[in-house]
């Protein structure tokens, strides 16, 4: 994982693509979401704010 996201680093550092890591921010949050609560009781509070 940390290969990863180093590659990543790289990749936007020399491309210039500074705009893409919101975006890639915003998605590990939202996975990370899904799966803590997936299966919970938190599940319908979390479905209301969508």
């Amino acid at each position: 994982m940390g290969d990863f996201v180093k590659e990543l680093w790289l990749f936007m550092r020399v491309r210039k693509k500074y705009w893409l890591l919101p975006i890639f921010v915003v998605m590990a949050m939202f996975g990370g979401l899904i799966v803590l609560t997936q299966g919970t009781a938190v599940a319908p509070f979390i479905y209301t704010i969508f």
